[in-house]
């Protein structure tokens, strides 16, 4: 999945590592050069190094994987420590069906109780306990020197600065804004 179609004006190692979509005219491809296929690929190798790194942590210091971590934060931060299911899964980009099984985990570890909405019949919270609030904050320290560790110190202030500016770009185009748009945590 690596080569370019002999017409293409790129060196193979500039086609894309995923497929293309099928309805582009023949010849209409704009492959990455080579410059753009050795930072996509090292974007994609230090990202999947990263997760991986967190994950593991947090799994030894606390029992968790990341994507766990990740939604007590948000319910962390939220008033009352409680948010609506749908926009927990919303801000943590999951399915509701994802959601649904990562609270049921947390539940029994007493971490995070669901609460019925009642406004909404359908509706439920989720709502972090004193107890998983406390796991938060033993856990805490570890992992952000952990992140600290893999990212930060390996980067200048500027770099650290372009990095942030790079991924808001990214977010920000990514981000669809149109009602009825056919995302992953909305289903």
């Amino acid at each position: 999945m690596n080569t370019a179609p002999s017409s293409a004006p790129e060196s193979p190692a500039a086609a894309p590592s995923v497929a293309t979509p099928t309805a582009a005219p023949a010849g209409s491809h704009r492959w990455l050069t080579a410059d753009e296929q050795h930072v996509w690929r090292a974007y994609l190798h230090a990202t999947t190094l990263l997760e991986d790194h967190l994950d593991r942590q947090l799994q030894r210091d606390a029992g968790m994987p990341h994507i766990y971590y990740g939604l007590l934060v948000k319910l962390a931060e939220a008033p009352r420590r409680r948010l609506r299911m749908t926009e927990l899964a919303r801000d943590a980009k999951i399915t509701r069906s994802r959601l649904s099984h990562a609270v049921a985990r947390l539940e029994k570890n007493g971490w995070v109780r669901r609460e019925d909405c009642p406004s909404d019949k359908r509706g439920q919270f989720a709502v972090l306990t004193d107890e998983g609030r406390e796991v938060l904050g033993r856990t805490a320290p570890g992992h952000v020197a952990a992140v600290r560790q893999a990212l930060f110190d390996r980067l200048s202030p500027e770099q650290q600065k372009s990095l942030g500016e790079i991924m808001q770009i990214v977010a920000e185009g990514l981000q669809p804004n149109e009602a009825g748009a056919d995302l992953p945590w909305l289903r």
